[in-house]
């Protein structure tokens, strides 16, 4: 059975990772109207990759004889002033995702779940994996200015991503 603070806070975790989702395709359609569809492409499969993480930790605590409750999702942002913008918003907001897990895996850790706490690590690895694509995109992206021939390499380049659940 799972301890109740692990349940609260694993639930907190995945409107956490739903509202992600939601953001990143939010992401998605801003780049589709502005006919980037690349990039619109790479947000999509962060979209799939946030569903994958919530329905990862949902159902951990069935696994775990929890239950999970949902909340309301908060309505993502619509607008950025450009494309650098959005990035640099992915990057805050994976480093904000980062210190929830880490939050998770202090209360494991505290409360002496190993279980979830080997959880934890799969997860914990993931976020520098997400962080670090972010960095890279903004790097890129800082180089040619956001802008001219090089935004369509990036384009191009970032409609060629897709999801694959992870064999877990």
């Amino acid at each position: 059975m799972i301890n109740e603070k692990l349940e609260k806070v694993i639930n907190e975790q995945i409107n956490a990772e739903l509202y992600s989702a939601y953001l990143y395709l939010s992401m998605s359609a801003y780049f589709e109207s502005i006919n980037l569809p690349g990039f619109a492409n790479w947000m999509r499969v962060q979209f799939e990759e946030e569903q994958f993480h919530a329905m990862r930790f949902f159902n951990y605590v069935h696994e775990r004889g929890g239950r999970v409750v949902l909340e309301a999702i908060e309505k993502p942002k619509t607008e950025w002033a450009n494309v650098i913008d959005v990035f640099e918003e992915t990057l805050t907001h994976e480093r904000h995702v980062t210190a929830l897990l880490n939050n998770i895996a202090d209360v494991a850790e505290t409360e002496r779940d190993r279980p979830t706490k080997n959880l934890m690590v799969w997860f914990i690895d993931e976020q520098v994996e997400e962080e670090n694509s972010a960095e890279k995109i903004i790097n890129e992206l800082k180089m040619i200015n956001g802008e001219g021939h090089g935004m369509l390499m990036l384009d191009r380049e970032l409609g060629t991503r897709t999801f694959t659940p992870p064999v877990i």
